[in-house]
């Protein structure tokens, strides 16, 4: 199984393509879809990265998967729909809980359905499923949002933004039903239990001190060297630190603009097209 990752550099966010070489059927992780803020536009420079990848080797994308509804950038898997039909949009059945808390904390429109039936399907935890020769493990991983999902294929895990590389610790916790009890949870009783050279692909890398990219870490090096949290690290110190952290934190800037967009399956507003 190979990987493909992109880098948008302005969320610091990462994209993956996984697919089966022999076989061409291929799953996107996460595709991010550029947002001007000054025009209040969307562009498609990242999504065009990612679907001449896809027209170059001939893949066959089956599943465009979410691992939870990103607050800070917008999702393109409206586009990748439309530009590869048949193409399935994906995410943790336990989106229900964040359309119905953002619906009323945007004021979204009253018609805008919170039972998960703009996505294709909606996938349960613990759920094995299919992208044609790819098989897929869902791990759910709530605590940055109720609805974070980490996906493990192979001997690879994508868990979103659940776990970072070691230098940068872990997700927030502090966005609506987000919980640092439930990540410790996630983080420590659940994907700590995988094997140590499990290879983990993270969601965003802000490089800490300017070092260079890095997307890939195991689960041995992040249980001995994740500054947030180790396999020694105990729960009640993990949840202060993070609950105290957090309230440092200011608001993803495009904080609105994305939540409207993903957790209704990537259909972006009117008034964002150009």
């Amino acid at each position: 199984m190979d990987v493909q990752h992109f880098f948008d550099k302005d969320t610091s966010s990462l994209t993956y393509i996984v697919y089966d070489a022999k076989t061409r059927d291929a799953v996107i992780i996460d595709p991010v879809l550029d947002f001007n803020q000054a025009s209040g536009r969307i562009e498609t420079h990242g999504f065009k990265k990612i679907t001449e990848f896809v027209e170059m080797h001939k893949l066959k994308p089956v599943y465009c998967i979410e691992t939870h509804a990103h607050a800070d950038h917008l999702s393109s898997s409206q586009l990748m729909k439309e530009n590869f039909p048949g193409i399935k949009i994906a995410i943790s059945s336990n989106i229900i809980h964040v359309q119905k808390a953002f619906k009323d904390i945007l004021k979204m429109d009253p018609d805008f359905k919170i039972d998960g039936s703009q996505f294709d399907k909606l996938i349960k935890d613990h759920e094995d499923f299919s992208a044609g020769s790819i098989r897929i493990h869902a791990i759910p991983t709530p605590g940055h949002t109720p609805a974070c999902m980490s996906f493990h294929i192979n001997n690879m895990l994508f868990c979103g933004d659940s776990l970072f590389i070691e230098d940068y610790g872990t997700g927030r916790c502090d966005f609506p039903d987000g919980s640092a009890d439930r990540l410790y949870t996630s983080v420590h009783e659940t994907l700590y239990k995988l094997p140590n050279d499990t290879i983990v692909f993270v969601g965003h890398d802000y490089r800490p001190n300017g070092r260079e990219l890095r997307f890939e870490t195991t689960i041995g090096a992040s249980k001995k060297f994740n500054a947030h949290l180790k396999e020694e690290t105990k729960r009640e110190d993990f949840i202060h630190f993070r609950e105290a952290r957090d309230k440092t934190l200011t608001a993803p800037r495009l904080l609105n603009q994305s939540i409207k967009v993903n957790i209704g399956a990537g259909e972006v507003p009117k008034e964002f097209k150009n």
